[in-house]
């Protein structure tokens, strides 16, 4: 069994580990759990130090660290982007994240993130839309139908209501792919559309969710209905827009941090003064959300730390309850902390790493 890692050890979460811990509580209970996180989370905004994510881009992606913090604890996460990985048999997306100790800098946490990652993006977005979209939208538009979308789908089924989904990819064998993915998965429709148009054409929701470094216009202005709300997530480092700035006119724009969303964002799209509102003050009850029926708003998402804050939260307690993950010295501690060179001799390592399995059993 798994206890809580003593002051000299971390943690440590595998992928293997992180996909029994989904598996265990149920895709359905994540979900939730890391959305209930990230709400009690953000409605303590003013609690966290932080910044935009620091990024290297290149021709081909995007590397970034998204640090966060509060008083008791210091997260970061290390994401990529890179679209054409695919082709190479990688994920366009890869991640693992640190969770440490705020008073003493010892890390507690180590874990994969890639899978968490696609669970707390479509946690956000459902919860935004929880909050955004009519009350009462039951029909979601899914345009990009990659490595996201079931986890789009299935937190917008559960937190939002969606039962019906209209799909569209420039892949059909994505589309194909999802389509199977969701069979028997309560949804009323999951039906292929033949353009964006169709698949937009009527819809409560529109989720965007594509992923090439393109300033590309997934979503025109003559596609907007009053009272649709746009998840647009696709667009989240600079260069790398979905919605046509005609669509950012005509709505409300909500986002997560705003000096980020501005650089990463469609927002960078817009003039430096165009008006947007944070999404915690919406929760916080500072500033007003959906102003009426046919208002159009648009939750404009590049992914936050505070979101993988909450993440490795929800990891770390309920690797804990499931004894899950193994503990690691990740870091080198001597037995006298102002003699680091006393671990140069032969027997030093090898006793200090019997004494901490002793003390540490692990599953």
């Amino acid at each position: 069994m798994t206890t809580h890692p003593d002051f000299g050890t971390t943690l440590f979460l595998g992928a293997c580990d992180v996909v029994a811990l989904v598996r265990r509580k149920g895709l359905p209970a994540c979900i939730a759990g890391i959305a209930a996180r990230i709400e009690a989370d953000t409605r303590r905004w003013n609690d966290f130090d932080k910044s935009a994510r620091v990024a290297s881009h290149s021709a081909d992606g995007v590397i970034e660290l998204m640090p966060i913090a509060d008083a008791t604890q210091f997260a970061f996460k290390y994401v990529n982007g890179h679209p054409k990985n695919t082709r190479a048999g990688l994920p366009t997306v890869m991640a693992f994240g640190v969770l440490a100790d705020v008073s003493t800098g010892a890390p507690r946490l180590v874990a994969e993130l890639t899978l968490a990652t696609a669970i707390r993006t479509a946690a956000m977005s459902a919860l935004a839309a929880r909050v955004l979209a009519r009350a009462g939208s039951r029909t979601m538009a899914l345009i990009g139908n990659g490595a996201q979308s079931e986890f789009q789908a299935l937190a917008f089924r559960d937190l939002v209501g969606i039962r019906e989904l209209r799909l569209f990819d420039t892949d059909p064998a994505a589309s194909a792919k999802l389509v199977a993915n969701l069979a028997g998965q309560g949804f009323e429709t999951v039906r292929v559309c033949a353009s964006i148009a169709e698949a937009v054409r009527g819809a409560d929701i529109v989720t965007t969710a594509t992923a090439d470094k393109a300033n590309a216009t997934i979503v025109t202005p003559e596609m907007i209905e009053p009272g649709m709300h746009l998840n647009a997530v696709g667009g989240d480092c600079p260069g790398k827009t979905e919605l046509h700035p005609g669509v950012l006119g005509m709505a409300a724009v909500f986002v997560e941090y705003e000096p980020q969303t501005r650089i990463e964002g469609d927002l960078q799209q817009m003039p430096a003064d165009f008006a947007v509102t944070e999404f915690w003050r919406v929760l916080a009850g500072h500033a007003p959300g959906r102003r009426s029926a046919d208002q159009v708003t648009i939750f404009d998402s590049v992914g936050f730390a505070l979101e993988d804050y909450s993440a490795l939260g929800f990891l770390l307690a309920a690797a804990l309850e499931l004894g899950l993950g193994q503990a690691i010295d990740l870091v080198a501690r001597a037995d006298d902390p102002k003699n680091l060179f006393g671990l140069l001799h032969a027997e030093a390592p090898a006793r200090a790493m019997r004494r901490r399995r002793h003390a540490l059993p692990v599953g």
